[in-house]
């Protein structure tokens, strides 16, 4: 899930808990292991979305099949009360670019991109992630951006080692996006994830001297989410004041893994591809 940095330094959960710690935090062998866990349940919410999604389901169908897989899975919907958030699940179409809430009025249509993001609270830790869904056949365009915005998510995990910096992980980010002419939004970023949905570090998916450059520990977890527009990089805000779209209608595509670092390199704690 993406928010604007501010919010680093709040409490993640809806019910009281422990005041967050701040900086930065390494997770013992033990939260890992209890991580890994909280990671898989987001990874099965979201491949299980992406199996049976079809046209003329509603965004709140997909909301309530996620709330209930994961608490049937013993955990809890980390986004559902987050400052205020009403859903289990962002769900953001087209030129919406993240924090979609999920409407029963808001109808999947063939050619449709949707954002997919959600997150699970486990033992007390969260697992986030994100994915793209092309809806049945969209056009060559959304099929480029959504194909390079997974990429460049990827092309960003490649970076992650314990002692390299956060800026090798956003340059390899923007050099893919903008070498196949697409653009990174700039107004939200990746974060730390564990105890609290977010946590330092912020991880920008751009070159910036905003924030110190980061060098990465064995035992760190970041969120890597990289959102691409086929137009400018400029969003606004609804007068939901969650859904962020783009400011000239263009498309949007977004992917996010929960990533742990290691000493030889790093391993993607939401991975689908093994479930």
């Amino acid at each position: 899930m993406n928010i604007f940095t501010n919010l680093l330094s709040q409490p993640a959960q809806p019910k009281p808990e422990k005041r967050q710690r701040r900086g930065i935090e390494i997770k013992s062998a033990r939260e890992i292991e209890i991580m890994r866990q909280s990671a898989k349940i987001v990874a099965t919410v979201l491949k299980e979305i992406s199996e049976i999604v079809q046209p003329g389901m509603t965004t709140a169908d997909l909301d309530a099949y996620a709330e209930k897989r994961i608490r049937e899975m013993d955990a809890t919907p980390s986004f559902k009360g987050y400052h205020g958030f009403p859903a289990s699940i962002c769900s953001s179409i087209n030129n919406e670019v993240v924090h979609g809430i999920p409407s029963p009025k808001k109808v999947i249509r063939a050619g449709d991109v949707l954002k997919v993001d959600t997150g699970a609270f486990y033992q007390g830790f969260h697992g986030d992630s994100c994915i793209t869904i092309a809806v049945g056949s969209v056009t060559s365009e959304a099929a480029r951006l959504i194909k390079i915005a997974e990429e460049s998510l990827y092309k960003g995990i490649e970076q992650v080692k314990a002692g390299v910096h956060l800026k090798e992980i956003a340059g390899a980010i923007e050099d893919h996006v903008k070498a196949n002419g697409f653009t990174v939004v700039e107004q939200f970023t990746g974060h730390g994830v564990g105890r609290n949905l977010h946590e330092e570090p912020a991880v920008f998916n751009y070159r910036t001297r905003d924030i110190p450059n980061v060098k990465l520990r064995s035992g760190m977890t970041l969120a890597i989410e990289p959102i691409l527009n086929a137009g400018s990089k400029n969003t606004r805000i609804l007068a939901d004041r969650w859904t962020a779209v783009t400011v000239d209608n263009a498309l949007s595509a977004q992917f996010e893994h929960t990533v742990l670092v290691t000493d030889s390199g790093y391993e993607i704690l939401t991975d689908r591809t093994h479930l």
